[in-house]
């Protein structure tokens, strides 16, 4: 059967619209799904195990009558488990793992219709703001070949973004749905603490920091997905409210008049380019026109005392993943297993004290009340997503940013298992030196457990898309959506297609006149 040409004009509801008019047969989503991967995966890196005869099973079989029945998925590579098929986490320790079972999020996106088609590339545990996992190799942004299309939904949001797939999932613990929606022109929202499941395998993921939802190009599809999937698994230690009504519904009444908070002072340590502040001024503009009140105003946050506490808990969260997955697989592991970043973290996480990681988490709880305080003067808060549009391939790679000197002796104290030593040598505050410069306000929303969204309303000189970061009050999804629609309909985003898209046409086109 072939495909649908028309595919990337729809979007993940458009696409179930037609197959439930009986306009097209999800047979032939897939299909075209499976030729777009084909076509261009190899440029891309964006899937790296394709589910194909899988995926046409089931577009054979009988679909739930979801939301989203019959339109192509991809599954990110990381912490949600399809039954049956290998899940690496980038990492060469798991190339052998295969699950038993599906992860209750999974479970949830097939009872909503998807067809998966594949898993897609991560940074080994999701660690860096890029893609660029040692065992697969980058994932590319479209907008151009030579740049990351961010971390660590990277190959998720490059799929999205070249039109293989019009919803793909994504986790976000620092912000890897929203960097790799800026850098790819997508929409991103990282919900609420607890709105989605993360069972029956976790109860929460870097003590709550971690959430998992999708990257899409069209806001609808993000809310009705939200929709499909929100609500508490059994045993879950917590769980957002559920909002007055379906997201779906309630984005469709335009926002009040917001209080929104503008700013673009890094709140952790970097510099941040002139193009991210006029993106940010030319959406200041926006919103005023749009009716809102807007203010230059920004919470305080003490980068160093937040750095700190923040790799405290990811490195002592890094050395538990290894310990169980060594449990898991019925092996030890040894530094040759991982990559040099990830074996030096869970070195540090070795030598946390009890009291250290305490007191790190009670700081981080204490840090999240002060941020909540200044949500009570206002709706919304704005900052730019990244302080630059997509950088080059390796550019933010350890072995292109440490000095020869250092990343000679980063790799000796791996091999040594010098933990000891990295700790005496202040190894937490050295890795977070510069380690915050790309992503200066994503994180401190995975700590306050707030909802907060990339939406793609700028592009550079160069092409380049720049997301603007809008975070939400605890548990108010419904206002950024409904602002989030009234950006799109104000400056529309889902025309734009990445340059490779325009070539992969013109291929196509000439191909059917010969």
């Amino acid at each position: 059967m072939s495909g649908f040409a028309e595919y990337d004009q729809y979007d993940g509801l458009g696409l179930a619209e037609l197959v439930k008019k009986g306009e097209v047969h999800p047979k032939e989503l897939v299909e075209e799904a499976i030729q777009r991967i084909e076509q261009l995966n190899p440029q891309i890196n964006a899937v790296i195990h394709p589910l194909f005869e899988e995926a046409r099973r089931a577009a054979d079989g009988h679909l739930p009558d979801g939301p989203f029945r019959g339109v192509p998925f991809l599954l990110k590579d990381l912490i949600m488990l399809l039954e049956g098929v290998p899940m690496r986490s980038g990492c060469r320790f798991f190339n052998n793992y295969v699950p038993d079972h599906d992860s209750e999020l999974v479970r949830r996106y097939k009872s909503a219709g998807v067809i998966i088609v594949g898993k897609t590339n991560t940074p080994e545990f999701g660690l860096t703001v890029v893609t660029e996992p040692e065992l697969f190799g980058p994932t590319r942004n479209p907008w151009d070949l030579t740049r990351t299309s961010g971390g660590s939904s990277g190959g998720s949001a490059a799929a999205v973004a070249a039109g293989m797939v019009p919803v793909a999932h994504g986790n976000d613990g620092g912000g890897s749905i929203r960097i790799p929606a800026s850098c790819c022109g997508l929409f991103g929202l990282k919900p609420t603490r607890g709105r989605t499941p993360i069972g029956p395998d976790y109860g929460e993921f870097w003590y709550g920091l971690a959430c998992d939802h999708v990257l899409t190009r069209s806001v609808r599809d993000s809310a009705a997905m939200l929709d499909a999937t929100a609500g508490p698994d059994t045993g879950a230690p917590y769980f957002a409210p559920p909002p007055p009504e379906p997201y779906s519904k309630a984005m469709q009444k335009p926002p009040e008049n917001l209080r929104i908070a503008v700013t673009t002072q890094p709140f952790l340590h970097a510099t941040v380019h002139p193009d991210c502040e006029t993106a940010v001024r030319e959406t200041a503009g926006l919103l005023n026109d749009l009716g809102h009140h807007v203010e230059e105003d920004a919470p305080e946050v003490d980068a160093d005392a937040f750095s700190r506490a923040f790799l405290t808990l990811v490195s002592s969260e890094v050395r538990t993943d290894i310990r169980e997955a060594e449990q898991l697989l019925g092996r030890k592991a040894t530094w040759k297993d991982f990559e040099v970043p990830t074996w030096v973290l869970s070195l540090l996480g070795k030598k946390i004290p009890s009291e250290e990681l305490s007191a790190a988490v009670r700081y981080l709880r204490r840090f999240s009340r002060q941020i909540g305080a200044f949500f009570e003067k206002y709706d919304i808060l704005v900052t730019p997503t990244l302080s630059r549009a997509p950088v080059r391939i390796r550019e933010l790679h350890p072995d292109t940013q440490l000095p020869a000197a250092a990343r000679i002796l980063m790799k000796t104290l791996a091999r040594l298992n010098a933990a000891g030593l990295l700790k005496a040598m202040g190894g937490i505050d050295e890795i977070a030196k510069g380690l915050f410069d790309f992503i200066p306000w994503t994180p401190i929303f995975n700590v306050t457990g707030q909802p907060a969204m990339s939406v793609p309303l700028h592009w550079n000189n160069e092409g380049l898309p720049i997301g603007i970061h809008f975070i939400g009050r605890y548990a108010d999804e419904t206002t950024l959506f409904r602002l989030a629609k009234q950006l799109e309909e104000a400056k529309p985003w889902f025309h734009r297609r990445p340059p490779i898209l325009s070539r992969r046409q013109q291929a196509r086109e000439e191909q059917a006149v010969s």
